[in-house]
């Protein structure tokens, strides 16, 4: 060797003369019993000389980790530059990626452990509430950053063919020798695999959950760090090792077949992708796209994880697609869906936790895709506008957009008319219009000469358009636009909403467009309460005709109307009551071509079931029964989320029922029960976020402090107004979990169902609207799994843990042999919870425990 070679140039080839000398070929790796041919010295690979330095030391090798016997002498200037360089620095660590591309660096070290990275959060603009700072720990954490993750996934029945890419940066000062080790989200689902890097295949080898449970608890005995607990008890695959020096960037590919599991009727697609929250910083960019294709027709698809978008391009294939920017993956990637024959397609969702109450489903129905052309019903439209002077500007223009828009949509055989109003009402035409070119060119006109006039007659408004739709055989809908209040002719609210109700007897739907701060939003939830629609409400800064038109687009073509969805159970007789109650949307409802109605609802009866579904297809009554199934006990929290998206609904619908009816005690206690329990922070619960202490331990006072806070729904109008209202629509129409909606996600109230309440990063990081319509950024509460926890002092608690039941709390040290029992009894159900290594509180099987 050259004189003017590095120190570890030289140390590798020492170690490769001494393997020639001893004519071996091959290192045996401790942790999956294969070999690996020495192939040049300048390469060899950190897991090489970690395999041979145990011979030389007598040290303790596990899993491609190092240790070192520390000694004060050392035999043979070889030796002592082995012992040297493990003396200067901890070379040997493991990239894992525990989610079958999700990269975290674990160094396993004895004598120089390693934690894995957590972001800030929130960051910058958004200060962290302050609070004890913990102890620092002595043990230093790893730097390295996710940049970017890309996901392709082909769904054909149960078989998932997925190409993965990720880019992933060390940001330390150190090289890393470091290999990826994937998790099977469960046992069988994968055979094999191809990683590549940087272009550069790498052989995986097989663990079994044993081995795999073993090498993840000795990583988290060495570190000190419970993070990768929460992937005990699956397989893995295990690749080996590589190189990354400081500041260098590896791109990682990843081609797997994966064996989907089934769950209620539906095919479940899973993508662990939340190890990615363990990176430096927010992960720059993640885009996932699957492609479903089926013989059969596809009928629901839903992600309960994510807000994703669906094309249906036919009725054989979809194309689902989610994208974030800067983001901390918090929850793995889930997509369900089903197929089957005829015009419309269901499937039951049940979850169960206490088989002692009851439990929660979810109804998922969509039409056929050629529906969109086969059975489309003709429709009636009216559009109700206000031209009073305040919508003078900006306001009418897009106002006038949208209406072009929704004119040009039309079909043939669709009626219209258009109503535009200030003190006085002028129409169109006298009577409902057919659509023609020749109608619509007229009617483009019209929309083309309004102007802002003076007074705000809503009641002459409504009225006038009611008046006109007399056949409740076919469908019927207003699109009523409003920005302030009634100021002419009839101005008392509770008039203009009987006036309205009585006016309607063809059975109308009404979407009310609240515009700006000024609109009497209490006005507007209650003419559409009694009138069998929704509202909506735009801020000031967005635009009228992006959010009327991405409405109509959604609900133009009616395929099933006045539908109502029952349920049959053997066995169960009148005196017990149905055996489904409290489902959200409630009353008749219609289902859209292209669309997915979701229905959520508690049941008592279990069991095997029929789902009907009736309404009217083309004025002709039509029924749809489907085979679903109630489970008795849920054995795990994997459909949890339903229960989730109906506590939502459930929160927005007891905010309307004392915004329209008033205040009562029972209803202000179960929203403070609902909210403690999912971590619903609204204006009326944010004590939730301040004193949780009040919640869990003063449920009384909680109530109190929420009856206060409920006087500011008074406010018909204005800011305040405005604000509450819009965040109760929201809740009432949500469609998945809020850990799902992004921290940026623009509200698409109707027709996008996207919140803009909900935890970000992580489940961390809770969004509001304060009833200013500010966003509110809480850190004292987040989310993990199904459970929401409370910062109480410097501790995370189980917001199900009660002052009662925290009396037999039992306190379990980290680490120790009963920490390590309890994971191995409870599993996952568990170790989700203990992932994160700061003091909580939480409720398991009955029981409390003290991390």
């Amino acid at each position: 060797m050259a004189g003017g070679a590095t120190f570890e140039q030289r140390w590798r080839y020492d170690l490769a003369s001494l393997q020639c000398r001893r004519k071996k070929r091959h290192l045996q790796h401790s942790s999956a019993g294969t070999c690996r041919r020495v192939k040049s010295t300048n390469a060899l690979a950190a897991a090489d000389w970690a395999a041979e330095v145990p011979r030389f030391f007598n040290e303790f090798v596990v899993h491609i980790g190092v240790s070192r016997q520390r000694s004060s002498v050392m035999v043979g200037s070889m030796f002592r530059r082995i012992a040297a360089l493990a003396s200067v620095a901890a070379l040997v660590a493991i990239w894992a990626n525990l989610a079958f591309a999700q990269v975290v660096i674990i160094n396993i070290n004895e004598t120089a452990p390693y934690r894995l990275p957590r972001p800030i959060w929130p960051p910058h603009p958004h200060p962290p509430i302050p609070r004890p700072i913990p102890t620092p720990s002595p043990i230093p954490v790893m730097e390295y950053k996710i940049k970017e993750l890309n996901v392709e996934a082909k769904l054909d029945r149960q078989i998932a063919k997925v190409q993965v890419s990720q880019t992933f940066q060390n940001t330390g000062n150190r090289q890393m020798e470091v290999c990826f080790v994937f998790p099977l989200p469960y046992d069988g689902a994968i055979d094999q695999l191809t990683l590549m890097v940087d272009g550069k295949e790498f052989e995986a080898k097989l663990m079994d959950k044993d081995a795999a449970r073993k090498m993840y608890e000795d990583i988290v005995r060495r570190s000190q760090d419970p993070a990768l607990l929460e992937w005990i008890g699956t397989g893995l695959f295990k690749t080996s090792v590589f190189p990354v020096p400081p500041g260098a960037e590896r791109k990682v590919s990843l081609r797997y077949t994966q064996v989907c599991r089934a769950s209620g009727g539906m095919t479940d697609f899973l993508f662990p992708m939340s190890t990615a929250k363990y990176t430096s910083k927010p992960v720059e960019s993640v885009n996932v796209r699957v492609a479903i294709e089926s013989d059969a027709d596809i009928k629901n698809v839903y992600s309960p994880s994510h807000l994703v978008d669906t094309k249906r391009p036919d009725e054989k294939h979809a194309i689902v697609t989610y994208s974030g920017k800067e983001v901390i993956p918090g929850s793995d990637f889930r997509l369900l869906y089903d197929v089957g024959a005829g015009k419309l397609g269901a499937s039951v969702i049940s979850y169960r936790p206490d088989a002692s109450d009851e439990g929660f489903f979810m109804l998922l129905a969509s039409p056929e895709i050629k529906a969109m052309t086969e059975d489309m019903q003709s429709k009636t439209v009216m559009f109700v506008i206000d031209r009073s002077g305040s919508m003078a500007g900006k306001k009418l223009e897009q106002a006038k957009g949208a209406l072009k828009f929704v004119l040009n949509s039309l079909k043939e055989k669709d009626l219209f008319n258009i109503v535009a109003y200030d003190s006085e009402v002028e129409s169109f035409r006298p009577e409902l219009e057919k659509f023609t070119d020749e109608t619509r060119k007229s009617a483009l006109g019209f929309v083309e000469g309004l102007y802002a006039g003076s007074g705000t007659n809503i009641d002459s408004g409504l009225k006038t358009a009611l008046a006109q739709v007399k056949d409740a055989s076919r469908p019927n809908y207003i699109v009523f636009l409003t920005d302030g209040l009634p100021t002419s002719g009839v101005t008392n609210e509770a008039q203009i909403v009987a006036n309205a109700k009585a006016a309607n007897q063809g059975r109308v739907r009404i979407f009310a467009f609240g515009v700006g701060y000024d609109v009497n939003s209490r006005l507007l939830d209650a003419v559409v309460g009694q009138n069998y629609g929704q509202s909506e409400y735009v801020r000031p800064n967005e635009d009228i005709e992006e959010r009327v038109s991405k409405f109509y687009a959604k609900v133009s073509a009616p395929v099933l109307t006045d539908a109502t969805a029952d349920f049959g159970f053997d066995g169960v007789t009148a005196e017990q009551g149905p055996p489904v109650s409290r489902m959200y949307p409630k009353g008749p409802f219609d289902l859209f071509a292209g669309q997915q109605l979701v229905i959520v609802g508690r049941y008592k009866k279990d069991g095997a079931a029929k789902v009907i579904i009736k309404g009217k297809v083309g004025g002709a009554e039509q029924r749809f029964d489907f085979p679903a199934n109630f489970v008795a006990k849920s054995t795990d929290s994997t459909n949890a989320f339903v229960e989730k998206v109906w506590a939502l609904r459930r929160v927005g619908e007891i905010i309307d029922e004392i915004d329209l009816k008033g205040r009562n005690d029972e209803l202000v206690k179960e929203l403070v029960s609902l909210a403690t329990k999912h971590g619903i922070i609204t204006p009326y619960t944010s004590f939730l976020a301040t004193e949780p202490n009040l919640a869990l331990t003063r449920p009384e006072a909680a109530a109190g402090a929420a009856t206060r806070s409920l006087d500011a729904l008074a406010e018909a109008d204005g800011l305040g107004g405005f604000a509450q209202r819009r965040a109760k629509g929201e809740l009432k129409q949500a469609d998945a979990p809020a850990t799902a909606a992004p921290a940026d996600a623009a509200n698409g109230g109707i027709a996008g169902k996207r919140g803009e309440q909900g935890f970000g990063a992580g489940g961390r990081g809770y969004r509001y609207r304060d009833n200013a319509d500010k966003e509110v950024v809480v850190d004292t509460v987040r989310q993990i799994g199904p459970k929401t926890f409370y910062r109480r002092d410097s501790r995370w608690v189980d917001g199900n843990v009660t002052a009662e039941k925290a009396k037999n709390t039992v306190k379990v040290e980290r680490f120790s042999k009963q920490y390590f029992d309890l994971v191995a009894k409870h599993g996952r159900e568990l170790t989700q919870y203990l992932a994160d290594d700061e003091p909580m509180t939480l409720l398991i099987d009955g029981v409390v425990y003290e991390f």
